[in-house]
């Protein structure tokens, strides 16, 4: 990963929710801040240790601020099955019900932590960072900064909290952000929240214009560099065409190409499927490195364990991750 220019940060020992591979935790240990991830993935918690990032293998309701007595970082992306476009929808059918479990927690009345199904019990998974924050603050030791990453389906839950939020006397933002804008090789649209106790509470800045089909790369703000394409970050490949055969951008109707001179469409658990045609005419698949490196991670980065197409689709892009760690620590 490049080096990040940014103000030093205040945060120094964090622990992370749902922590996938560490697209979060990658940035924030370049940073200066060690990461405690709890990740229930064998797989995901795999590629965790074999990149050196410290790792429960545990459910998250297993623990609580408590046990990370240090730690005034809190960092969380909860399963996005539910609420993902390309996943059962349940999640967003339940968003009314989940607010409302929400303004429960916030007025300290008991939410029961699993569900009646194996769908509720997932669907309420989301509702943990904000216990979390909640808990740390009634224990007296406050997390200093929260950043949340979902799916944009997920954006009214994450206003709610954030509203919750600046009631307990944080400033704090929700709203959406594109990979693409903050130099990911990807276009991928994310719900986020970002809370602070000190300063003031603000989505990250675009570095890089957004993608646009058939605006050239060198149109828009001059401020901004052009995005960035999957040639640059897979130059040994030449020139190729990406053909998925999944919706892009949650659009199931945006299926089709793109070129190496374009950012990839949204890269899921389903990355494999994704038919490379080179130039010449021959066809091949990305290899997990190339996947990865579309998500941002670095080409050696030792993806380990099962289902590593599941592992590389389900991260938070580093590059993203660096922005939002960034606008929340900073000055």
């Amino acid at each position: 990963m490049p080096s990040l220019n940014h103000t030093t940060p205040t945060a120094r020992l964090a622990v992370d929710l749902f922590a996938g591979v560490g697209g979060l935790d990658l940035p924030a240990r370049e940073l200066g801040v060690h990461v405690t991830g709890i990740e229930t993935s064998p797989d995901a918690c795999a590629t965790r240790r074999a990149a050196g990032l410290s790792t429960i293998e545990d459910d998250v309701r297993h623990h609580g601020p408590g046990d990370f007595p240090g730690a005034d970082l809190l960092l969380g992306g909860p399963p996005c099955q539910p609420f993902s476009a390309a996943g059962t929808g349940t999640g967003r059918r339940a968003l009314g019900d989940i607010v409302a479990l929400a303004h429960r927690l916030a007025e300290r009345r008991h939410v029961a932590r699993h569900g009646h199904t194996e769908v509720d019990d997932l669907i309420r998974l989301v509702l943990e960072p904000l216990r979390w924050a909640l808990d740390a603050l009634d224990a007296g030791r406050p997390f200093e900064a929260i950043v949340l990453e979902q799916v944009p389906a997920v954006l009214p839950v994450w206003q709610t909290y954030a509203a919750i939020l600046r009631a307990e006397g944080y400033s704090a933002v929700a709203g959406k952000v594109s990979a693409e804008q903050y130099g990911v090789p990807q276009v991928r649209r994310r719900a986020v929240l970002i809370a602070r106790r000190t300063g003031t509470a603000a989505l990250p800045g675009p570095t890089h214009r957004p993608y646009t089909k058939g605006v050239p790369r060198t149109a828009g703000d001059p401020g901004l560099l052009p995005w960035t394409t999957m040639g640059d970050v897979l130059p040994e490949r030449g020139g190729f065409t990406a053909l998925s055969n999944y919706g892009t951008g949650g659009d199931p109707k945006a299926r089709g190409r793109r070129t190496s001179g374009e950012p990839s469409a949204t890269v899921t658990g389903k990355v494999s499927r994704v038919r490379v045609l080179a130039d010449d005419g021959t066809e091949s698949r990305f290899t997990w490195a190339e996947a990865g490196a579309l998500q941002s991670f670095p080409v050696d980065h030792p993806w380990s364990g099962r289902d590593i197409g599941q592992q590389i689709g389900n991260a938070v892009p580093p590059r993203l991750g660096a922005a939002l760690l960034a606008a929340a620590l900073g000055g």
